[in-house]
């Protein structure tokens, strides 16, 4: 009977409907063990969207860029669109406000169109565990963009450049994002710059101080599978709907250069990669050290390494050992 259920939703999912894309995503999220085997079946139905990161410091209006990105897009009539919203979550209750829904409120009614927001809980850099399945269950339904927002904590959200092909780093006036950007690293990781809310007072300081900063340190702008692209610095306002198109345009061209270069497989396969390690970690975490409903195999050890002060060190080698012993007896 579980069986046919999931063939079922796979057969409901490859017909295009939306709910059950979300129920997919839902499993992904709630880390339900049915998951793993629907989602390897999709898997090879993924790789063909074009996936977009928008991160930047709280307050920037990437929400409402990202609005103004899906205005643009379903205008020209260029096919499915997915987004996927990570919004900041309690660290005691895990709820979050999940307000990026209210600031796309004029793209929820489109059929083309689907925009799923979760909490980041309690992964590192801005993403939630499951944003990079749900990215991929957006891809098996046959967007050809998914937008990928993170969280907006104050710094750069490493994460968003390794699993998305082109990312926009979205700043505003008066916040000091320049210096940020230098000391951050944004040079290294942004493949656009969006200056939003740029009526305001400096913004032209801001793209002028970004513009200077990209030739003074033309050494550490370094593309990981692109070579020769300069990121352009865009002026945009996503309240008057200002500069969008130029923006839109800019991230269709990267993807172009992506693939002019050969290096659109490339960039598919190091994702591929990195989140299989990613899994295997987190197997080996949850098996050995177990999860909130308890210790794991080792959790004791550890706890009793821990209490007769044995050094990090000297407790993770033996750890290691035991775990590499147990895999060679199994």
């Amino acid at each position: 009977m579980v069986e046919r259920a999931e063939g079922d939703l796979l057969e409901r999912f490859a017909r295009g409907e939306r709910t059950a894309c979300a129920r997919l995503i839902t499993l992904a999220e709630a880390r339900d063990p049915r998951f793993a085997a629907l989602y390897d079946r999709l898997a090879a139905r993924t790789g063909h969207a074009h996936r977009v990161g928008l991160t930047g410091p709280p307050g920037a209006g990437k929400s409402s860029v990202v609005d103004q990105l899906l205005r643009h897009w379903r205008e020209a009539d260029l096919g499915k669109i997915g987004v996927v919203a990570v919004d900041p979550s309690s660290p005691f209750s895990g709820g979050a406000l999940l307000g990026d829904r209210v600031r796309m409120s004029s793209r929820l009614g489109d059929p083309q169109v689907f925009i799923r927001s979760m909490a980041s809980r309690d992964a590192h850099g801005g993403l939630a565990h499951a944003s990079v399945e749900a990215c991929d269950v957006l891809d098996a339904w046959g967007a050809e963009r998914v937008l990928l927002e993170t969280v907006g904590v104050g710094q750069v959200e490493y994460e968003v450049s390794r699993v998305c092909d082109t990312t926009v780093v979205v700043l505003h006036p008066g916040s000091g994002d320049s210096v940020q950007a230098m000391k951050a690293g944004l040079l290294e990781l942004a493949h656009v710059f969006a200056i939003n809310k740029d009526d305001q007072p400096g913004g032209e300081r801001l793209a002028a101080d970004l513009e200077e900063m990209l030739e003074l340190r033309s050494d550490l702008v370094r593309e990981r599978a692109l070579l020769g692209w300069k990121p352009p610095v865009l002026r945009v306002s996503a309240r008057e709907g200002r500069g969008i198109d130029a923006l839109a345009n800019a991230i269709d061209a990267h993807r172009r250069e992506l693939e002019r270069q050969g290096a659109f497989a490339e960039v598919r396969r190091e994702r591929r990669a990195a989140h299989v390690r990613a899994l295997v970690e987190a197997t080996l975490h949850a098996r050995f050290f177990g999860s909130g409903r308890g210790a794991g195999e080792l959790g004791e050890e550890l706890e009793r390494g821990l209490d007769a002060g044995e050094g990090p060190y000297a407790l993770a080698a033996r750890l290691c050992a035991r775990i590499s012993g147990e895999e060679q007896q199994r």
